[in-house]
């Protein structure tokens, strides 16, 4: 059955985008944080309780592989995290990552894979468009889904579908909003990816909020998948149109060759985008002050004082500092924790079983994750929970 889908801001990103405050919830994702091994959850079914297979789904390989490894992190920092705490209701969880290189058959593919191995629940597919691929099979199957990131509108049509992140519309729209109630510039270019539903649809409501916030969209140009080399027209369309910002709402891996581009060409706007862009200061070979100054709306930083101790784990675990994405996964897991917790549901429940119950306990539940103080879910498969933004000062992330 299809869901009503909630288009609009809550009522929290309508009213600020200052970061979240400590808040209470039924359930802490932030507490207690301890080193994880590397690679998928260990086997724990001689626990008492049994064990609760979670599948995760992502690109591992590929250009868009930092997504999709810092997802499989996250997602076995949190299961070890909870099995080391006495796992939720005494059920142990076990995790199983399957790559699907970004690609919507592949990501079919590995939830195939999944669910022969006995996955009773899913996190991912981590990018849209693989999501919006594997959120059919999953709602025909009735197996319960949570995208730790896949933010176009569609991920989460079917009514066993929930989202850590915000849809497509709400970060365009709060975009929009912080650039002009802060006053960052008036008149703004877009470059965005026309071949994908994430970049199409944060730039669709972004350029729909623009007007309301006296912002002027002077240029609005678009690239595809095919000839994401050379943004040379974007850019001079951009500067000889006195962009004094240029909207990004694009993958960081493009976002690189734009920023390095520009400067070429001398232009220095003020670059912001979205959380697609989480992720450029790891780019192989990319001259990372070139990305000083460039804003993003995020709901993570490792700044934060409620990330310290998942900041220090994942360090530990992995070498790496955490993007959004890897807190995204660590909430998401959370959540199937909460769930389990709420509805009561066993570990021998077959998965349609367990999918129907979460779907009543997801809008009951609220945790203190990484990504948003009091995060609750409505019947939509929707958050709420306030964004906030960063900006990259002296090669990392500063709150704003």
């Amino acid at each position: 059955m299809k869901k009503l889908i909630a288009l609009g801001l809550t009522a929290a990103m309508a009213a600020s985008l200052a970061a979240c405050g400590s808040g209470s919830g039924g359930n802490t994702a932030t507490e207690g944080a301890t080193a994880a091994a590397q690679g998928n959850a260990s086997d724990n079914s001689g626990a008492a309780g049994g064990t609760f297979k979670i599948g995760v789904i992502g690109p591992l390989t590929g250009p868009a592989a930092a997504y999709g490894i810092a997802v499989q992190n996250g997602a076995d920092l949190a299961v070890k995290e909870i099995n080391e705490a006495g796992g939720a209701n005494g059920i142990m969880l076990e995790s199983n990552a399957q790559d699907d290189e970004h690609d919507a058959q592949k990501s079919v593919n590995a939830y195939n894979t999944l669910k022969d191995w006995g996955a009773q629940a899913i996190v991912g597919s981590t990018t849209s468009d693989p999501c919006i691929a594997v959120a059919a099979e999953t709602s025909n199957d009735n197996m319960f889904q949570i995208t730790p990131s896949g933010s176009a509108v569609e991920c989460v049509e079917p009514d066993n579908v929930f989202r850590v992140c915000f849809a497509d519309p709400d970060q365009g729209t709060a975009s929009a909003v912080y650039i002009g109630e802060n006053k960052l510039a008036s008149k703004i270019a877009v470059i965005y990816d026309s071949s994908t539903t994430y970049s199409s649809g944060i730039r669709e409501a972004f350029v729909k909020e623009a007007g309301n916030q006296g912002l002027e969209i002077v240029a609005d140009e678009a690239f595809t998948a095919d000839n994401a080399t050379d943004f040379s027209v974007q850019l001079d369309k951009a500067k000889e149109a006195g962009a004094e910002l240029v909207f990004l709402p694009i993958y960081y891996q493009e976002a690189s060759v734009i920023l390095k581009q520009a400067s070429d060409k001398d232009f220095a706007p003020i670059f912001f985008g979205c959380d697609g862009m989480d992720g450029i200061l790891t780019v192989e070979n990319f001259d990372t002050s070139l990305a000083e100054g460039l804003m993003l709306l995020t709901p993570f930083s490792t700044t934060e004082d409620s990330s310290k101790a998942f900041t220090e784990a994942y360090v530990a675990a992995y070498g790496i500092e955490p993007n959004q994405f890897a807190a995204d996964s660590y909430d998401a897991v959370y959540a199937i924790k909460a769930a389990i917790e709420k509805s009561g549901v066993t570990a021998d429940m077959d998965y349609s079983a367990i999918c129907d119950a979460f779907k009543t306990a997801m809008t009951e539940i609220s945790i203190d994750g990484l990504t948003g103080a009091g995060m609750t879910w409505n019947a939509s498969g929707e958050p709420d929970k306030a964004p906030k933004a960063v900006k990259i000062v002296n090669g990392v992330y500063e709150m704003q």
